[in-house]
């Protein structure tokens, strides 16, 4: 049987990782799509479009992206950045870009993050490329949809879902953390060459995720709760 060649090409080992750029026509176009968008429409704005682009280029371009077929927990950091970074850069960048509300990426952020760490899911991913095009989209999009400015009277709401993104993330993390079993064989064989066996870095994937992938959560939650304590604060 042919061994199966994920997207972004085979595993790197530590001395072939900082060759392994993902020069292709729509990593590259995605990268720097938001810099052009934002350079030829008025009223975008342009600092936050250069985060997005220089997120999404570390997510696809970088060598960020050949690692993610070697380690599990690269996959995990690649996510977060796409979710943490990218997607709240673009909401910054364009806050009229989504019809979506919050609540629907909210809620549908939540079921992709539970979706795509599926084994069986993770498995069709890293199989087929369209599929694995169809997850990343799936995120980026709905969590754009989280991080839209917020409105009037929203605040409660956005509260809300940040602490429920929270927990699922963080529940997610727990289950990768602490499970005694390989729930993604693809890493078996590419793990050890980075000093870690498969077991190891599920875990290292599960501590990414409460670590850095709740600073952000973290971050925003607290300016938040400041905000409306200041707002009680004058009235």
């Amino acid at each position: 049987m042919d061994q199966i060649i994920p997207y972004c090409g085979p595993a790197p080992s530590p001395q072939t990782l900082m060759t392994g750029w993902n020069i292709g026509l729509l990593p590259l176009a995605l990268s720097i799509a938001p810099m052009v968008v934002a350079a030829m429409v008025p009223g975008m704005r342009r600092g936050p479009a250069l985060v997005a682009s220089l997120a999404l280029f570390m997510a696809f371009v970088s060598p960020l992206c050949a690692l993610t077929t070697a380690l599990f927990s690269a996959r995990t950091l690649h996510h977060v950045v796409l979710v943490l970074v990218a997607a709240p850069a673009l909401a910054m960048a364009w806050p009229r870009m989504l019809p979506l509300s919050r609540l629907a990426g909210g809620i549908g952020l939540t079921l992709f993050l539970w979706l795509w760490h599926l084994p069986a899911a993770y498995t069709l991913a890293w199989e087929s490329e369209g599929v694995y095009w169809a997850m990343q989209a799936s995120l980026l999009v709905s969590a754009c949809a989280i991080w839209q400015p917020e409105r009037p009277g929203e605040r409660g709401a956005m509260m809300a879902i940040i602490l429920a993104l929270a927990g699922q993330m963080g529940l997610i993390g727990a289950i990768l953390t602490f499970s005694p079993r390989i729930l993604y064989p693809q890493h078996l064989a590419s793990a050890p060459a980075f000093g870690l066996d498969a077991l190891a870095d599920q875990q290292l994937a599960g501590l990414i995720m409460w670590g850095p992938g709740m600073l952000p959560l973290l971050l925003v939650g607290g300016l938040l709760l400041r905000r409306g304590w200041r707002e009680v604060a004058l009235t």
